[in-house]
């Protein structure tokens, strides 16, 4: 079956059509800047890559030139949309109603719509995109995965807060976590490389992208995870701060006359590597002025953020049999994935530096020595597969 995912952001929607059983992709791409000026769509199909320059006033203009595509003569791989078997949407958080992939009726769109304010930066994005399927493919099923479903597991001492019980009951305040389909996926990859069953092993997944979380998976679950009511907690991130004393947010808006939105706006879009450093979000940025004092107080910063989680979950799992760096900086930057492990040689690990230096790009990697009790991996997270695995599970 031909399942076609869909990650749908406010002004952006990527795009892949995979074959769950098989992992064949068939075409992948995005559209970026959608009601917006300059909009384009990025296409990629049998070796060819397209960039098509149009007006893309909403996520379903974007969605039919994509469609037209897919069966165009140019670059198409399906002769119609009907060869589309489902469509999977990543969908972050709606609530604790909302764990487990479901299919899209109206009913449920409108619970979605209700719920906007768990994730009002990507929800609205992914409904759109769920309502641009039905009008353009009525036929053929949508279903919502879920963020969050990968932390269903997380036991109630760990996902509560230690707030007044009936803001929780009534208001559903809440660890809810973030990256789900990630983590499921490279732990999942992690026990396949050693040969020992998921349920048998602990593991700690580090999601470093320009949002990070890290895991601790537990005989295959999640059982605690650095992001929390909203991506903002846990390790400092690209523009975000991660972990910060909840008073410097009336402190601020007293000091700088600030409103609480403008507060959390730092919080999110002018902090973590960008606000330290003061030069970029972007790791390579950060690399490249590493010679600064701020930008490498920025890089020190962030991996001991990273290792006082390992840290944390070693102890919350009793024991550790590895460790998975993915995403865009757990993949791609050494120095990250060394100080974040440097320090960390009394839980039994020990780290390749070679291996590390030297790690293929887009491959897997084992850059702990053989010698080591801990494991250490870098396994190229595919959230894409996730999603379609689970929309062709739920819509067969």
């Amino acid at each position: 079956m031909k399942i076609f995912v869909i990650n749908a952001g406010s002004s952006s929607l990527k795009f892949q059509l995979i074959d769950p059983k098989s992992k064949k992709v068939y075409a992948k791409g995005n559209a970026e800047r959608i009601a917006d000026r300059g909009s384009f769509i990025k296409y990629k199909a049998n070796g060819k890559e397209l960039k098509i320059d149009r007006d893309l006033p909403d996520h379903k203009a974007a969605l039919d030139i994509i469609f037209d595509t897919l069966t165009g003569k140019e670059a198409g791989v399906i002769k119609d949309i009907s060869e589309i078997g489902a469509f999977g949407h990543r969908v972050v958080n709606v609530g604790e109603n909302y764990f487990d992939s479901v299919i899209v009726t109206k009913k449920v769109l409108n619970d979605f719509k209700k719920n906007v304010d768990f994730s009002p930066l990507h929800v609205p994005g992914a409904i759109s995109g769920m309502e641009a399927c039905m009008a353009l493919a009525p036929k053929v099923p949508n279903v919502a995965v879920f963020d969050i479903g990968f932390h269903k597991t997380l036991p109630e001492y760990a996902y509560r807060y230690a707030i007044p019980k009936k803001d929780y009951t009534e208001l559903k305040i809440r660890r809810y976590g973030a990256h789900g389909t990630s983590h499921k996926y490279v732990s999942r990859e992690c026990a396949k490389l050693m040969g020992k069953p998921l349920s048998k092993l602990k593991i700690i997944t580090c999601h470093l992208g320009s949002g990070g979380s890290v895991t601790a998976v537990k005989y295959g679950k999640s059982v605690d995870t650095s992001m929390g009511f909203t991506p903002l907690e846990g390790i400092m991130m690209g523009t975000r701060s991660g972990d910060i004393d909840p008073a410097v947010v009336s402190f601020l808006c007293n000091k700088r006359h600030m409103t609480v939105d403008q507060v959390i706006n730092r919080f999110n879009k002018e902090s973590g590597l960008l606000g330290v450093s003061t030069v970029g979000s972007d790791m390579r940025d950060i690399l490249a002025n590493i010679d600064k004092p701020d930008v490498r107080l920025a890089l020190d910063m962030y991996n001991y953020k990273v290792k006082k989680y390992i840290g944390a979950y070693a102890a919350v799992m009793g024991g550790l049999d590895a460790i998975v760096f993915t995403a865009g900086i757990g993949e791609y930057t050494p120095e990250v994935r060394e100080g974040a492990l440097e320090g960390l040689e009394f839980l039994g690990i020990k780290l390749d530096k070679r291996a590390n230096l030297n790690a293929p790009r887009g491959k897997i990697v084992r850059i702990s020595k053989k010698d080591s009790k801990v494991a250490v991996f870098i396994i190229p997270t595919d959230e894409e597969l996730v999603i379609a695995e689970e929309t062709e599970k739920l819509v067969k």
